[in-house]
């Protein structure tokens, strides 16, 4: 797995490529609360424009920083899924949870309101 960052306002924008493991999972937490720790972010959007699988272990962590965010009133959004993360997400439930946007400007602009 690989993965970049990058910071609008308050929103953390991560591009995921690869596979989201147990493994992955734990440098890709580490990673995020490193940042929150750093800087102002509130909100995450999740790309996943080049991942290729997903186990429980990034429903978790994406669940888990859910629960996080929305503590102090910050959001979460996923875009970019394949049909095989998608049905992932469509079975654990997440999709009643967690906002989907088409593109990573359209979710910009419903966190910042730009």
């Amino acid at each position: 797995m690989t993965f970049k960052t990058k910071i609008y306002g308050s929103t953390l924008h991560l591009k995921i490529d690869g596979e989201l493991d147990h493994h992955n999972s734990v440098i890709l937490l580490n990673r995020i609360r490193d940042i929150f720790a750093k800087r102002k972010v509130l909100n995450i959007i999740f790309d996943f424009t080049g991942l290729k699988f997903m186990d429980s272990s990034g429903i978790g962590l994406i669940l888990g920083r859910y629960k996080k965010v929305n503590k102090v009133g910050g959001q979460i959004a996923i875009i970019n899924t394949n049909p095989q993360v998608g049905r992932i997400m469509d079975i654990s439930g997440l999709k009643k949870v967690i906002k989907f946007f088409k593109s990573v400007e359209e979710a910009i602009k419903e966190f910042e309101g730009a």
